[in-house]
């Protein structure tokens, strides 16, 4: 669905429960709890204190030890309701606080704040966030089945996550909105939150895991500031979430600045600056689930068994050049590959082992490869070696004109192999290079995986920044609005 039908149907949605309100809102009903005794209306006493005659009362019952009074709108303004039991020396007068719109809308105790039709509101909010998050999914299934390498996937996937989360939290909210739009609004600066809040647990529980295999990547892989990244990114993701609870505890209890006045704006700073660490921390780490979601779905794809190629991506090979266990299992995984296609269609495939000669190694990684693939009882027939590339995306370019050269078709369907946790950068530089090429992952090192999660994440958050931000943006922006309602409703009379 495009942007513009978003804005339509959410312009839509608020023009019905505006003129939804403006027909059920001129007349609201109050209702006072009273003692037992309490049986008709000349029991107790009502009083309106307004300056001019901003509502008229229209009907009092008196049912359940319960009244309720019916206002009906005059004029803009606000006016006390109070009502007294007469029968009671000591009783206590009740009292309520009616604002009228320039509309004629009458809402209670806020100028947005409760109203006969203020549920209509909380109820286009959830049909909006469940349109939004349908067409995202149907997007997702739409742009995975075109190019399922793509960082636009994880951003769609990462968004989703993060709308579903407000929408539960909504939901969760919808029975405890009391107070109109006032709480409207409450319930959508928690639910902005809630995600983060609610995987608090979990990421510290990850936290400690990521720190364990961070160790042992370190430990065999070498030290290096790129192996400690989860670390960085756990703490960086628990204090995110935990800072704006420590900072709105510690203005509660000190007087530097005053946060308990709902008429200053100390208050409203507050809130803002909590919300928007809460917004850019939930709206991350959604964005590192879809992450890990993508990468360990391409990692776990088996390409369709139509290919006529198989590249099998190099990497560092041994001093006396043979394979590394790494390198070793990206052939395997390719030969695998190859005799799942043949037992499933007959058809042969070509191998394409890719990879130069670094300045370290006694051969190119393609031919210590091709070696292994022979050695392995691959005819040599069915090899055609690329050796001269130092990267993924040489890799890739290389051979797909060594393909060209070779192939006898003009649209040759191809695969590679590599390993597990590069399956999804792989293919996003095929992609970006215009290759139509399936991946299928080997597997390697549990402690390899998390640090790869946290590189593509990165990269995610790096490819699609611009997009990233303006998200983020509309959303603090959403929040600026939401918290000058409540700020404005505090203040207007």
């Amino acid at each position: 669905m495009k942007k513009r039908w978003y804005i339509i149907i959410a312009a839509v949605l608020m023009s019905m429960c505006f003129l939804y309100n403006l027909a059920v809102d001129s007349r609201y009903v109050l209702s006072f709890s009273l003692s037992d005794n309490i049986v008709n209306t000349d029991q107790i006493k009502l009083t309106v204190d307004q300056d001019k005659e901003i509502i008229k009362i229209i009907d009092q019952q008196i049912r359940d030890n319960t009244a309720y009074i019916t206002a009906e709108s005059v004029s803009p303004g606000e006016a006390d309701i109070m009502v007294e039991e007469l029968n009671k020396s000591d009783s206590v007068i009740n009292s309520r606080v009616l604002y009228v719109h320039q509309s004629g809308i009458i809402t209670e105790e806020n100028f947005f704040g409760r109203c006969t039709g203020s549920w209509s509101y909380m109820a286009a909010i959830l049909i909006f966030l469940a349109v939004l998050i349908i067409g995202i999914i149907i997007q997702i299934k739409k742009e995975m089945r075109r190019d399922l390498y793509q960082y636009k996937n994880v951003r769609n996937i990462g968004f989703a996550l993060f709308l579903t989360g407000m929408f539960v939290q909504q939901i969760l909210l919808f029975s405890n909105v009391n107070n109109g739009i006032i709480d409207l609004v409450k319930a959508f600066l928690e639910s902005v939150g809630f995600f983060s809040g609610a995987v608090l647990p979990l990421a510290f529980v990850i936290f400690i895991l990521v720190t364990i295999s961070n160790i042992k990547l370190m430990i065999n892989e070498g030290r290096n500031w790129r192996n400690f990244l989860g670390c960085i990114l756990g703490i960086l993701v628990c204090f995110g979430t935990i800072f704006p609870f420590i900072l709105s505890d510690y203005l509660q209890w000190t007087s530097i600045v005053d946060v308990h006045n709902q008429n200053g704006i100390a208050l409203y700073i507050e809130l803002l600056i909590e919300n928007t660490i809460l917004i850019v921390t939930s709206y991350f780490e959604c964005v590192l689930i879809g992450t890990i979601i993508l990468s360990t779905k391409a990692a776990r794809k088996i390409p369709s068994f139509d290919k006529d190629y198989i590249l099998i991506l190099g990497c560092q090979i041994n001093k006396d050049g043979t394979l590394t266990k790494l390198l070793k299992s990206r052939a395997d995984r390719a030969i695998e590959f190859a005799k799942m296609q043949k037992e499933a269609t007959g058809k042969e495939i070509v191998f394409v082992p890719s990879g130069g000669k670094g300045d370290d190694e006694i051969i190119s990684e393609g031919d210590a490869i091709k070696n292994y693939l022979v050695e392995s009882g691959i005819p040599a027939g069915r090899i055609l070696v690329e050796n001269e590339s130092a990267n993924t995306n040489e890799n890739l370019r290389n051979s797909m004109e060594l393909i060209k050269k070779d192939s006898k078709t003009e649209d040759p369907k191809i695969a590679f192999s590599t390993t597990n946790y590069h399956v999804f950068r792989s293919g996003y530089f095929a992609s970006q290079q215009g290759i139509k090429a399936e991946g299928i992952g080997a597997k390697t090192k549990r402690y390899f995986w998390i640090n790869a999660f946290i590189r593509e994440y990165i990269a995610a958050l790096v490819s699609e920044w611009k997009t990233h931000a303006a998200i983020i943006v509309s959303w603090i922006v959403l929040v600026i609005l939401m918290i000058g309602i409540v700020y404005f409703s505090n203040n207007y009379y």
